[in-house]
């Protein structure tokens, strides 16, 4: 009998173009009403986008505009500020 393989489904990172699980980059979406916002379930409804869990990719992301245009968006300094830090912490990259 053979064995069935389990399919692994992939996303492409927006910042360096690398394409792996799912499971393992983090998932940024752009709500319904407008916020921009981690999802580390990655259950939250609206408009995702996935980025590598390497710092200096989350940073090359959010700063070079990348995340932006893929969530077709426009993030304020203070956005982008506040994403780094959500970003950086653990907990979300878990």
């Amino acid at each position: 009998m053979a064995v069935r393989v389990k399919h692994i489904p992939t996303r492409t990172c927006v910042a360096c173009g690398r394409s792996a699980a799912k499971r393992d980059l983090v998932r940024v979406v752009r709500t319904p009403e407008g916020d921009v916002a981690v999802d580390a379930a990655g259950k939250l409804s609206g408009r995702g986008a996935y980025l590598c869990s390497d710092p200096a990719c989350l940073r090359r992301g959010v700063e070079k505009g990348r995340l932006a245009r893929a969530l077709k968006t426009t993030l304020s300094s203070e956005q982008r500020e506040a994403l780094i830090a959500a970003l950086a912490a653990p907990e979300a990259l878990a």
